[in-house]
């Protein structure tokens, strides 16, 4: 068993405050999550959700006229973990600020922004996870239109939407999201990337929302864009239909982060538990598991208002734990040291 032994908060890495200084060196105030993976050239990549520069209210997301971008990305490669993710660059726009990554839909679907989720990077191209939200609800609480792939074959400098990659969402009558808040749909639109085992991609799924269970499914690596490639697990063994995969975690499951630490010799599964309202971490021999029920790493009770918890790929061999961590109040994102035994 892996237990938390103690977290501690190293550094703020966005926001003007931050060991970054984002606003003055990338127009950015304020952001959330962190989603961080190795992106095989010596680097790390981290995607961010909707981002703000001036005219930023100060607390929370918004306002939508205050420098509103969707999702930018920043690349780091420090490997003094301890000193904070500190970036070289990220993605600009023409006057030298972040721009957005990816764009919202065209094809005419009600949506409110375009969240990634997870990212890796196989065979040389890098893969990012999206999910366009169609609306939000209550806290914990949306509905997505799809979630989605978009792919770079130029170490994350230009994205393209894939076409095909896209895993529609169930619509559900309003009377049914109210009564279950996870809103059931489809089991991937948010997914964690595991990792490459046997030359396959392995992933976790949740629905949309903060409520649901998470979800196992693996595709060979050279198929990463053919939804028809995935196999998705059933509880028994592999199958086609994503709606029949049986959950490996049990809800509530948000904001997933896995990867296999080598240390232990365990998968780890970092996410937000929102019934408990902290961040956790469960681990697994397998993917297929059983799961541990989870430590907690960080609390709401210290840290109000908590979501995230994306580990960093490069201490994966370590007896410890490196993970962003957002704040809705402050509306940007710290970097975190939990240590293991």
């Amino acid at each position: 068993m892996v237990r938390v032994l103690s977290a501690t908060r190293l550094t703020r890495i966005t926001g003007e405050d931050s060991c970054n200084r984002t606003a003055s060196r990338f127009g950015i105030r304020a952001t959330d999550l962190g989603i961080m993976w190795d992106d095989r050239r010596g680097g790390v990549l981290a995607a961010f959700g909707d981002t703000y520069g001036d005219g930023w209210g100060g607390h929370g997301a918004g306002p939508g006229h205050a420098d509103w971008r969707y999702n930018v990305i920043a690349r780091s490669t420090n490997t003094d973990l301890d000193a904070g993710l500190k970036f070289d660059s990220v993605l600009q726009r023409e006057d030298g600020m972040a721009g957005q990554v990816l764009p919202g839909d065209r094809t005419g679907v009600p949506e409110h922004t375009v969240i990634p989720t997870s990212g890796i990077s196989v065979g040389g191209r890098n893969y990012l996870h999206y999910m366009s939200v169609r609306h939000w609800g209550t806290p914990g609480v949306w509905h997505t239109n799809y979630g989605a792939l978009a792919h770079s074959d130029d170490g994350g400098t230009t994205w393209t939407k894939s076409e095909t990659a896209v895993w529609p969402n169930r619509r559900q009558s309003w009377l049914s999201r109210f009564r279950r808040r996870d809103q059931g749909g489809h089991p991937f639109q948010m997914i964690g990337f595991a990792g490459v085992l046997d030359r396959r991609v392995y992933l976790l799924g949740t629905p949309s929302g903060r409520f649901g269970a998470g979800h196992l499914a693996r595709v060979g690596a050279d198929d990463l864009l053919e939804p028809a490639a995935y196999q998705y697990w059933t509880g028994a063994g592999w199958g086609a239909d994503p709606l029949a995969a049986e959950p490996v975690l049990p809800g509530p499951v948000a904001e997933l982060s896995v990867q296999y630490n080598r240390h232990f010799g365990l998968w780890f599964a970092v996410h937000l538990d929102e019934h408990r309202a902290a961040i956790v971490l469960r681990t697994a021999p397998d993917l297929t598991g059983p799961w541990t029920d989870g430590e907690v790493i960080v609390s709401g009770a210290d840290y109000p208002a908590l979501y995230g918890g994306f580990q960093h790929p490069w201490a994966a061999d370590r007896p410890a734990i490196y993970f962003t961590l957002t704040q809705w109040g402050p509306y940007n994102v710290a970097f975190f040291r939990a240590d293991l035994a």
